[in-house]
């Protein structure tokens, strides 16, 4: 059996693809590296079981010890949080959670919209601009460093070294860039430490639960996963979601008119074409029933939000776009225990961009056909690598 995951059309367009293996299971056994046979979850109510099934674990340097893949990844990015379980997760994720809160984003939410507004700036009427390189990337990039207070000067190394970790199919230069941004981490927390700021990486280095507190290579690893992660989903997000309201008509005009939509939108966007269209590497940990399919023990299982985000039996017709959709219970952020800890970031910056774009735009259009665009060659996250627009 070839893999459809592996079809050229797939990163064109992949909810075809998802539907026809729903239809067929909404957890299929699939072809994997090695002879080793992955499941992947395509099923709404599947997806959801999985991402709280304790006996699916994301512990991947115990699955892959001993297995002498060659890989020289950073154990910043191997280990992270987010290749943890309890207890271990819950103790990593108590110490940062509070950064993410909704209270110290609102805090955020006027430097998102001044460096939003500072961007769009530089849109000439008339003349293309590529809202990828130019907003999706710049603004979550210029946000997340503030954050954790990366010197301005950084901001294109760090930009350079994230997407260099979703190089799919180029094993080497991915562990490359893992030292490369690990190192960099490690040497900025040192500078935090003797020069303390209000930054989220200084607060990390205070940060006590009673007696507990970050060791230094769990300092290292939550930055150089909040680095990665607080921007390269959101770029999608933006770059997503304005391809979709430029190819609902009007759209942009409803939202400038009834700017209240503009949180419902944000939501329905992330369920329309999910910013990571596979999540991170899980493995069952004993034999597991899901969704009438039998995994065995020590199996790979690969959740695809993207694909549960499209399931008709939660989302009727979910290729349409619909402004008026309850889109309560999407997982564009995961669910469970490993829920996206940057979700209500990701949401404000998307707010902004969306009602920024239908205020200053509202005529806005694409300047090339949409099937002439070009998505990113990764199964993990999905977006445009360019979205020409005329303002």
């Amino acid at each position: 059996m070839s893999n459809p995951l592996q079809d050229p059309g797939f990163l064109r367009n992949p909810y075809p693809v998802f539907a026809a293996l729903r239809g067929t299971s909404p957890v299929l056994r699939m072809p994997g590296g090695g002879g080793r046979p992955s499941y992947l979850v395509t099923g709404y109510a599947e997806a959801r079981e999985a991402f709280t099934d304790p006996r699916l674990s994301k512990d991947t340097a115990t699955f892959f010890a001993g297995k002498g893949t060659g890989r020289t990844l950073h154990p910043a990015v191997s280990r992270s949080m987010l290749a943890t379980d309890p207890p271990r997760h819950t103790r990593l994720r108590s110490l940062v959670t509070k950064a993410f809160t909704p209270g110290a984003v609102a805090r955020l939410r006027p430097y998102i919209a001044r460096v939003t507004d500072e961007l769009l700036d530089a849109w000439v009427p008339g003349e293309v601009s590529d809202a990828v390189e130019s907003l999706a990337v710049p603004l979550p990039v210029t946000v997340i460093c503030r954050l954790l207070g990366v010197p301005d000067a950084d901001r294109a190394a760090v930009r350079t070294w994230s997407e260099e970790l979703f190089a799919a199919g180029q094993p080497q230069r991915i562990d490359a860039a893992s030292h490369a941004v690990a190192g960099y981490m490690a040497d900025l927390v040192e500078a935090k430490r003797r020069t303390p700021d209000d930054s989220l990486l200084h607060d990390l280095i205070r940060a006590r639960d009673g007696e507990d507190r970050l060791g230094e290579d769990e300092l290292v690893s939550l930055a150089v996963l909040l680095l990665v992660a607080g921007h390269e989903t959101t770029a999608n997000l933006i770059g997503n979601g304005l391809l979709a309201l430029l190819q609902a008509p009007n759209a942009l005009h409803r939202l400038r008119d009834e700017p209240a939509l503009v949180s419902s939108a944000v939501d329905e966007l992330l369920r329309l074409d999910s910013p990571v269209s596979t999540a991170t590497f899980r493995f069952t940990t004993e034999d597991v029933r899901l969704g009438g399919t039998e995994i065995p023990a020590g199996s790979p299982v690969l959740i695809a939000p993207g694909a549960a985000n499209h399931d008709p039996a939660r989302f009727p017709a979910p290729d349409r776009f619909d402004l008026d959709r309850d889109t309560k219970g999407h997982l564009a952020f995961g669910h469970g225990i490993h829920r996206c800890l940057g979700a209500p970031l990701a949401r404000a910056e998307g707010e902004i961009v969306f009602r920024a774009l239908a205020t200053r735009f509202p005529l806005l259009r694409l300047a090339v056909p949409a099937g002439e665009l070009e998505w990113r060659n990764t199964r993990l996250v999905r977006g445009p690598v360019s979205l020409p627009v005329l303002p």
